[in-house]
């Protein structure tokens, strides 16, 4: 699918937390994050013609440096981000090491409704990116669906983390998934959050909501496509991700997609963001699940590699990291890596 000359828009679903966050080498960073990062990773990648909608509940305290913030960017559009309620996310983190943190939450959004979405049910994709598990439910994504032809990506982040009555957060047993499934396009996830997703008849196996290995993910993956997605895309941490989708056939397709390189790891807080807006992206301006995860990658690497808003690079400069690694869209060197993964 060819680049679109159409401007295009984005709504981009879930909290702007004010987090605290504690680096694995022990830095402290105060900072609003989640939505934030994934309309940032958008704006830099999307043309000064296209829009993106941030649609969130925030304290009222918030709501000016958050606008603030978004001021640089001068095609996310504001008008998502109510304070009516005045309930946002606050969030402490302490990295243990670079992929694992201790999380509390100690102030809690609204969740977003179907008439708080109404206003942009003519996107052409929905990126949904919640932290806790009521922030974006399935009668939202279930209105979209019904009301909207945009495609819609979600982190399953949200429904497999809750809160604990002191506001610890958790993973919990998305045991509804399959309620969810049907209104979701692309889903998202790490190996965790796909373990908290899979709880088959397990026998002498590991134990429910263990992460899961390389072996079961197919299984998974099958299930999920099954029950009304198009794709799976699941994070490996250093290995990059897997892509799970079926081709014309029929046929589940597995393709593995490596991770980009980043020389140096400032802060991971945001990546999943990061990676779902090039998912997002790189879905509408290709229509293909493995350059969507390409563009995934990319976005999750800039994002790690330092910790301000700005951290994000240019559609053609992504174009080239990701050549650089991947090789032209169509090109000889694109096509061999993609029949290595097969």
């Amino acid at each position: 699918m060819a680049a679109s000359l159409t401007p295009r828009k984005v709504a981009v679903l879930g909290p702007i937390p004010h987090d605290r966050i504690t680096t694995h080498r022990g830095e402290v960073f105060e900072k609003f994050g989640c939505t934030l990062y994934t309309a940032a990773a958008l704006s830099a990648l999307m043309g000064p013609d296209d829009v993106i909608c941030p649609i969130v509940h925030v304290r009222r305290e918030d709501e000016g440096p958050i606008k603030e913030a978004l001021a640089r960017f001068g095609n996310v559009d504001v008008t998502g981000i109510r304070s009516i309620t005045n309930q946002g996310d606050i969030v402490e983190l302490e990295y243990v090491d670079q992929n694992t943190r201790i999380e509390r939450q100690t102030g809690f959004m609204a969740p977003i409704l179907p008439e708080d979405v109404e206003f942009a049910l003519d996107a052409d994709a929905f990126v949904c990116v919640p932290i806790t598990d009521y922030e974006v439910g399935p009668a939202t994504l279930a209105y979209i669906k019904t009301h909207s032809d945009g495609v819609i990506v979600f982190d399953g982040h949200g429904p497999t983390v809750t809160l604990t009555r002191g506001g610890e957060r958790f993973n919990r047993l998305w045991v509804e998934r399959d309620t969810w499934l049907p209104y979701i396009d692309i889903l998202k996830m790490n190996l965790e959050e796909a373990g908290c997703s899979w709880f088959p008849e397990r026998g002498d196996g590991p134990s429910i909501g263990a992460e899961l290995s390389r072996d079961e993910l197919p299984l998974f993956a099958e299930h999920c496509l099954e029950h009304g997605i198009r794709a799976l895309c699941v994070t490996l941490d250093e290995e990059g991700c897997v892509v799970y989708y079926r081709d014309s056939d029929g046929t589940v397709r597995e393709e593995l997609v490596g991770r980009i390189p980043v020389e140096h790891v400032v802060d991971t807080t945001g990546c999943g963001d990061s990676f779902a807006a090039g998912m997002a992206f790189g879905y509408l301006e290709h229509g293909d699940f493995i350059e969507a995860a390409r563009y995934g990658n990319a976005m999750g690497a800039q994002r790690c590699a330092g910790s301000e808003l700005a951290i994000y690079k240019s559609l053609e400069e992504t174009k080239l990291q990701i050549e650089a690694i991947y090789g032209a869209v169509g090109s000889p060197v694109a096509t061999a890596a993609m029949t290595q993964e097969r």
